[in-house]
Formats: structure tokens, sequence, C-alpha cells
């Protein structure tokens, strides 16, 4: 738009005319005023100077007619009215002559007169006036008419001339920004619907005479948009690419002096070109698929391989260009027809299956609890054979589901809020422990992993991984290019989970877990249980408790037993047992008949139980717990491993497993054979 077309540049203009015509008016009053207080200040001296000397002439005929009749009176010398009248005419002919003879003089005249007439003054005359107007000089200055102030009018301007200079600014920085005035608003986006009326033409096509609307009509009528992209019977229809070339060209003809000739740029549109190729190459594009595991056969206890899948690409750079030349010609109802060719899979069957191999694999050792195996047995069932999809996270709780008796889970010691409890499940930690490290050598990403209460047995404590139905879970992502698949397997007391898959870390390098106590935390205070058969105030330790205690593990990297890496990766807190005490404190002691006859009451089989009851199961243990926290939060039953405390028969490998960070070597768990 041109200059002298902006709203901006009319107000100012406007502006400043009325500034300046403001300005002239004021001028041109001052001249008048002063025209006419000049003309009415000579009128005022001229009227003034005649007054004057009347009033001198009529005060010295007075004074000499009374003086002349005076001397007559005194002599005796009677004179007729005549008389006296000739003589006071005489006297006061002289008088005006010798005192003045003009209305320059007619001032001193005046005032001689008055000074020595003032007996003569008519009755009701006041002093000082002598007959003159109150406008006069003498009987009251005239107040002069005061000038205008340039001063304050330049000043006014000046501020008027920022103020405007600070609206059009505002305004200026308003359309900038996309917030303009209503005004601004209403002009700019108003279609003017004037007519041409120079001849115009765009591209040969004559719009002279025509409103906007009616010359976009015409034009569209040669240049209707139709353009489209086809592959095989699919049709993809092109984004009208003109639109906003076309309202370019109207708003310089409408709002602007228009030219007598135009043409329909198409230039300048390339980027866009190449986002409409790639919406069109998207609806035929087709990714590659590489062979790989598909699903697990329980009955030959392997994985099925999927065979590879050919993909298809459009070629994208030519379809931009045979769009680009369509526009140029300005051939905007064209039909393209898109081309492309097969893109073949990286990996085919036969190298999957040459590819595919454990990547990661763990063992712990379990007790002698049938009830417990059962469970963990059950558990480990429940995984095998999942796999897991590249970018996918997988929940040990969602993929083993709910430990319930129905699917043949049985009772096992379990924490519930503290307290050792017989729970439907218990056992099933040490199947998502097992997981979690079989993973992490995999080198696979953990994306949820939490720690038990109290240190496990069955494996090195800071490398647990406990879980509970709706409270804590372990979850992992699947971080490479291919499928994986999962092997668990529960057997003579032994867990054993592998992930299968294509190698994930370079050759040569692998990745353990390393724990170690940082400190150790006194046991809790301990707890005591009456027992009668005591004697008074004595006390007799049942179970000693346990300390706590905190451990910190690294991540161990190594590349040909050569470790490259040994960063921190976690730290955590167990609680330690409290101690249990028997005394009798109750002031009354059992006889040893009463108790050896109730000791003979009970069966061989249920003294046992009593006895394993009474029994304080150690760190073996575990319960949900944050990591690098102490606070006990189980939401449901949790297995608590039971991993050979006291009272148990089977001590398995000691308090910490002897697989620990390094774990069980490759090969514990027999390769699915590929097919």
């Amino acid at each position: 738009m041109e200059k002298k077309d902006s709203i901006f540049y009319k107000v100012w203009y406007t502006t400043c005319w009325k500034l300046h015509y403001h300005v002239k008016q004021v001028r041109e009053r001052m001249n008048t005023d002063n025209r006419t207080h000049y003309n009415r200040t000579g009128s005022d001296k001229a009227t003034h100077g005649t007054r004057q000397t009347a009033a001198g002439r009529t005060g010295a005929s007075r004074a000499a007619g009374s003086s002349g009749a005076g001397q007559r009176t005194s002599s005796g010398v009677h004179h007729s009215p005549s008389g006296t009248s000739r003589a006071s005419s005489g006297a006061s002919s002289r008088s005006g002559s010798s005192r003045g003879a003009g209305a320059g003089r007619s001032t001193g005249a005046s005032r001689g007169s008055s000074s020595r007439s003032a007996s003569s003054r008519p009755p009701g005359s006041r002093p000082g006036h002598s007959g003159q107007r109150p406008g006069s000089r003498h009987g009251g200055r005239r107040r002069r008419k005061s000038s205008p102030d340039y001063r304050i009018i330049a000043i006014a301007g000046v501020v008027l001339i920022l103020a405007i200079a600070a609206v059009v600014y505002g305004m200026q920085h308003s359309r900038n920004t996309g917030m303009t005035p209503e005004d601004t608003s209403q002009e700019t986006t108003t279609e003017p619907e004037t007519e041409l009326e120079k001849e115009v033409t765009v591209d040969g096509i004559q719009i002279t005479g025509m409103s906007r609307d009616q010359a976009r009509t015409e034009i569209l009528k040669n240049y209707t948009w139709a353009m489209k992209v086809t592959y095989g019977d699919d049709t993809y229809e092109v984004a009208n690419l003109m639109e906003e070339k076309l309202n370019g060209l109207l708003d310089e003809i409408y709002r602007g002096e228009p030219k007598e000739h135009y043409t329909l740029d198409t230039s300048g549109l390339e980027e866009t070109v190449k986002v409409q190729a790639a919406a069109a190459a998207s609806r035929w594009d087709r990714e590659p698929k590489n062979g790989s595991i598909s699903g697990y056969d329980a009955a030959t206890d392997s994985f099925i391989f999927e065979g590879e899948v050919t993909g298809f690409a459009i070629d994208q750079e030519r379809l931009a260009a045979d769009i680009q030349s369509a526009l140029t010609a300005k051939k905007f109802d064209a039909v393209i027809a898109a081309s492309g060719t097969e893109v073949q899979p990286e990996i085919t069957v036969a190298t999957a299956k040459e590819k595919y191999k454990t990547i990661g694999t763990f063992t712990t050792k379990t007790t002698a609890n049938s009830k417990r195996n059962t469970n963990i047995r059950l558990a480990a069932q429940a995984l095998n054979g999942t796999i897991v999809q590249p970018g996918q996270e997988i929940s040990f709780n969602e993929t083993v589901g709910e430990r319930t008796a129905a699917k043949g889970y049985q009772g096992a010691a379990a924490y519930n809020n503290g307290e050792v409890v017989e729970e439907i499940g218990g056992g099933v930690c040490q199947v998502s422990t097992t997981l979690y490290n079989a993973v992490l050598k995999a080198g696979l990403k953990i994306s949820v992993r939490r720690s038990h209460t109290f240190e496990p047995s069955y494996v090195t404590p800071g490398q647990d991984a406990t879980v509970s139905w709706g409270g804590p879970d372990f979850k992992f992502i699947n971080s490479s290019s291919t499928p994986v698949g999962i092997r668990a397997a529960y057997a003579d007391q032994t867990v054993t989970v592998s992930v299968y898959g294509i190698p994930v870390l370079e050759e040569g390098v692998t990745y353990s877990l390393e724990s170690k106590k940082i400190a150790t935390l006194d046991p809790p205070a301990p707890t005591y249980e009456e027992d009668q058969t005591l004697q008074l105030d004595e006390e007799v330790v049942k179970s000693a408790g346990s300390s706590g205690s905190r451990w910190e593990t690294r991540l161990i990297i190594k590349k040909n037993d050569e470790i490259i890496s040994q960063e921190v990766d976690h730290t955590v807190t167990y609680k330690g047992h409290a101690p249990v005490i028997r005394r009798n404190t109750s002031g009354v002691v059992l006889t040893t008949e009463g108790s050896e006859s109730s000791s003979e009451s009970v069966p061989a089989e249920s003294s046992q139980a009593d006895t394993s009851s009474q029994t304080q199961v150690g760190p073996a243990f575990q319960t949900p717990a944050e990591t690098t926290t102490t606070e006990e939060q189980p939401r449901d039953p949790v297995d608590p491993g039971l991993g050979g405390g006291p009272g148990q028969q089977e001590q398995p490998g000691g308090a910490q497993d002897q697989n620990g960070p390094g774990g069980p070597q490759d090969g514990v768990l027999v390769e699915p054979k590929p097919e």
C-alpha cells in the first residue's frame, strides 16, 4: 500500500493542516484587534481635545462675567442685562483666545479655567470630573486589550504535535503486533467494493469496471484449482497453493494505484510444495518389516519367527518437482501420477534366526517351602513366552496377572502392614527380581523398580525388585529396534529368566550390578511376649532380631572385561527386625505339672507347627519399600522371600545369593530352536 493511502498518513496530514489553520486564524484575529485598538485611540484623543476646548471657553466666559459684574456693582454704576451679556461674551472670547487657540492646548486651558472658576460650577457637579466622560483618559484610564501570548501558543502546538506522533506510533505498533484498533481493523479488513475505472488485466483477463469479488470470480473462471496426485486407483487432492497468491494480487490492485497489466505469480512455493508431496506420499508409503519372532510355541518350547515384509516408498523428490512444474505452467487442474519403488527389509527370516540369541539371563535359588515354590513356578509360567515389541513398556503385574487361588496360587508367608501373614501368592517377588537382573544384563531400559523393606536373601541387597498386586510393580522398555522374547522357568528350587533377541549392546560390552553395604543401622526396639511359664521378671530371647542396613548399588559396564564405567545406579535402605523377648510380668507362674499336662495333650504335628510359628523369620522376609527410604508402604501382601532364616529346614546359599551381581553363566536355560 502506498504511503499516501495509509490511514496513519491521513491522520497525520489532517491534524497538521488543522493546527496550521488554527494558528493562521489566531494571527488574523490579533491583527484585526490591533487595528481596531489604534483607530479607537486616535478618535478618542480628537474627541477629548474638542470637549476640553469647549469646556475651557465656557469656564473663561463664566469667570469674566463674574468679575465684570462685581466691579460694576461696587462702583454703583448700573448696566443693563444686554451690556452684561456683551461684556461676558467679550471676556469669554478674550479668555479663550489668550489661553489656547486649538485642540492641542485645550487641556491646559481647561485645567486653568477650571481651577480659577471653581465657584462657577453648576450645582450637583462633582469635583474632578469637569464634565468629562468616564471613558476619557483624564476621567479614568481606558484599559488596553492584552495581546496573545505567542509562547503559550507555541508550546501548545509542540505538545499537540508530540501527542499526535505518539498516537500514530501506537497505531503503527498495534498493527505490527496484530492488535489494531477497531477503526484501523475496519479499514484494513473491509473489502473495497469500488469498481475499477482504469483498464486493468490479469494474464489477459479483463477486470476493468469490476469489484474485487467480481474480479476474483472472473480470474478463477480461467484458473480453477483442481490439482490431484494419483497412484493406482487412489487419488490425493492437493491443497490450493494459489489462494494466498491471488489474495495478494487483488490487494495490490484494489488498495493502491493499479497498473494496467498484472500476472499471477507462482514462485516462492517450494517448501509448501514439499509438504504436499510428503502428505501424498504418506498415503501410499509402507515401511518394510524385518524378520523377527512373533510368538511362542509352548509345545515345542521355541519362538516362532515371522517372515520379512517388503516396503514401498513414493519418490517425493520427483513428485514435488512435478507439482512445481504444473504451478509454473499455471496448470492448476493437472493430474499428476506418483511413482515409487520397493524397500527391502534389513533383516530376513534367515538372518533373524542367525542373529537372535540370549542377550541377558539371571538365576536365583528358592527355599524348600513347597507352597512358595508353587507360586514361583506359576508366575514364571505366566511370564514365559512374552514378546515385547520395540518401544513397548511391559509391566510384571499386568503380564503375570493377579495371583488368586483360582489360578492355583497358594498361601505362603508374606508381609502385610509390617506383619508376617500367610497370603495367596507369597514368593512371586523372587521372579520379578530375577527378571530385573536379566533385563538389565540385556541392556534394555528399566522404567519402574522398587526394593523390599527388609534385606532379601535370594539376591544381593540392592539388586531386588518387589511387586504386589495393586501396589509396587516392575516395568521395563524394549529399547531395541527388534522384538525381544522372555523365557522364564522354575525347576529344582531354581528360577531362571532370560531375554531372547538381537544383541543391543556392542560386541564385548556387558552390564551388571555391584552392591556394597555403606552403613549398618540399629535394630528397632524389642517387642515383648507374655509367658506365664517363666518365673517372675525372667526374660528369654525368642528372636535376636537384626540390624538395618544401607546399600549402594553401581552399574558396572565392561568392555572386553575392562571396566569403562561404574556409576552409582541407586541407594536403598533396609529396615532391621525387632528382637522378640518372652517375659512374665503377670504375677502368676504356672506350675510345671500344668505345663507338662498341657504339653502332653498337643499332637506332635501341632507341636512342631507351634515351634515354627514362634520362630522369628529373619532377613529372608521382604515387603515393598521405596528405594532410598526406610518407610514401609505395602498396599497388598508382599512375598517376604523366606530365604533361609532361623528355624528353616534349608539354607539356600546363605544371606546373599552366590549368583550375586555377576549372575549365573549364560546357557543355564536351554535356547529355543529357531524355526
